[in-house]
């Protein structure tokens, strides 16, 4: 036993004692040793593989209901060095310290307001970029060890390893130090997540660029900042100056996605100079209406829009600034413009690339390489289930992987037969202002009855069903939650339109049913 260890950690570990992974080492004959050794394996009734919020929350309940739990994360650091604790996407690098820096650009927002309800505030107002880092990080390391003691509080044994698959039942392991742990369990679920695309094929991309995985744990901001309420109005002009020359914007955002936007819209509020690149569409899957109006309040708000441009290379100057090179996709000409730093938010890769997964016949889709699950959250081999980011057809959502996780729990060890619903889940784009919707988009809607039988996001027919509200404005994100329970049980328009609104607030405007398209504290409301 001792021997196999040894060899396997070597392995693992490549020249160099460098650590590394390697699934090809666990593919050979190393696994199938491993299959008949019973000594110095730990064994569980239930083992997860990813310690984010759907894991964690499948872990604890299942440690409720009195089961041998175990859960395994590791954090590869990003092609930047950035690594994380326990807690996944959403604690480190995604929902909470995303959700706290879009509350420090509304602040600053708000400051610029003061004055006119009577408080002097004094000018120019100058946002410290350490400062609120240093208070977001601190507060994710808080999270970090607050999952730790809750683990520790349900008896959920944690291992800080890169863990594969050596046979159906059992793990193999690595922690950085090199150190081999086996692990077997009756039942193990995979929520490992994913991780942000990097475009490899663009020249510069992976050693220039950095994407979500960075963004929140920078120490130093990472542009130029413009100050006071003249900001939009110089950087207007600024740029009209610049496209005349060669353009030299400090943060470039590349993508339309709603983490591209969300991030460019809290770099824009707390002063930083910021463009977006975008292929094509914003907040593709989204409302097109909304997602247009959402594009047009950012430009009116000082972000800029590269429209229909795709990168093509990036330099490093000598004074460190990133050459980008792009090309306009209608015209076809090139561009070029110097940037402090730059954000790739082009989308997500599952991280099942070295789980082992084809060894053990774990099916997985081929072109994007997401686990394929059933209706219960079952992989092609019985005993072993996939939730959250990482299986295929489930929304990228932090609330439905925790639900998803902690029923998957409660139907495997606590007599339930209960399946996680994803029909008219609600979720918000935590954009300036804030876009929240439940339910079918406009263009789902049409697609799927009919044009002749939709009328705002609504069926037709008696009794006129909401199929989708999509709100923008303010706090979006809790006026959506409240409607989106009515839409779950079935409401129809008339129901909607008979509920009486709180007044004022942005909310009454569902029910009254005004569609605006101005942009600041006036919400916009599709549907009902």
């Amino acid at each position: 036993m001792a021997a196999m260890a040894a060899a396997m950690a070597a392995a693992l570990r490549g020249p160099g004692r460098r650590f590394r992974w390697r699934t090809q080492a666990l593919a050979g004959g190393v696994r199938g040793a491993a299959r008949g050794v019973a000594a110095g394996q730990q064994n569980y009734d239930l083992l997860v593989i990813g310690g984010g919020s759907g894991g964690l929350a499948c872990a604890k309940e299942a440690a409720q209901l009195g089961r041998k739990v175990a859960v395994v994360d590791y954090v590869e650091p990003s092609p930047q060095g950035t690594k994380w604790g326990l807690g996944g996407t959403c604690v480190n690098v995604g929902c909470i310290p995303k959700k706290l820096m879009h509350q420090a650009a509304l602040l600053g927002g708000m400051i610029q307001d003061a004055h006119h309800y009577g408080w002097e505030v004094a000018q120019p107002i100058r946002h410290d970029w350490r400062k609120m880092a240093e208070a977001v990080q601190n507060h994710v390391k808080s999270l970090n060890w607050g999952h730790r003691v809750q683990l520790q509080d349900r008896k959920v044994k944690y291992f800080n390893i890169k863990a594969s698959f050596i046979n159906e039942h059992t793990v193999c392991g690595i922690a950085k130090s090199g150190k081999e742990t086996l692990l077997s369990a009756d039942h193990i679920v995979i929520a490992t997540g994913g991780r942000p695309r990097y475009p490899t094929h663009i020249e510069g991309a992976l050693e220039y660029g950095i994407t979500s995985d960075d963004i929140f744990w920078l120490k130093e901001s990472p542009g130029k900042t413009l100050y006071g309420p003249q900001s939009v109005i110089f950087l207007s002009i600024y740029w009209l100056y610049l496209k005349l020359r060669v353009c030299s914007i400090s943060m470039l955002v590349v993508g339309a996605s709603y983490v591209a936007l969300e991030c460019a819209g809290f770099l824009t509020g707390i002063g930083l100079d910021t463009t977006v690149m975008m292929r094509s569409i914003p907040l593709r899957g989204f409302d097109q209406q909304m997602s247009s109006l959402v594009m047009e309040h950012m430009e009116s708000h000082g972000t800029q829009f590269l429209k229909g441009c795709i990168p093509t290379c990036i330099k490093r100057l000598p004074d460190g600034q990133l050459q980008v090179t792009w090309e306009d996709r209608t015209s076809g000409k090139k561009d070029t413009g110097i940037f402090d730093t730059v954000l790739w938010a082009i989308g997500r890769i599952p991280e099942t690339r070295n789980l082992n997964l084809k060894e053990v016949g774990v099916n997985i889709n081929p072109e994007n390489q997401k686990i394929i699950v059933d209706a219960q959250d079952v992989t092609s081999v019985p005993h072993i289930y996939a939730i959250g980011d990482v299986a295929e057809g489930r929304p990228e959502l932090t609330p439905t992987a925790i639900m998803a996780g902690k029923l998957l729990a409660q139907r495997l060890f606590g007599q339930s037969s209960d399946l996680m619903d994803y029909n008219n889940v609600p979720t918000t784009v935590f954009t300036p202002l804030e876009y929240g919707c439940v339910g079918l988009s406009e263009e789902e809607a049409v697609a799927r009855h009919g044009q002749e039988h939709i009328e705002l996001v609504c069926l037709k027919e008696p009794p006129q069903l909401v199929l989708g509200l999509h709100f923008l404005g303010p706090n979006a994100g809790e006026v959506t939650q409240g409607f989106a329970l009515g839409i779950k049980c079935g409401a129809s328009y008339a129901q909607v339109m008979r509920t009486v609104g709180i007044h004022p607030t942005c909310s009454e405007e569902v029910v009254k049913l005004r569609i605006s398209k101005r942009s600041g504290l006036d919400p916009t409301v599709t549907g009902c």
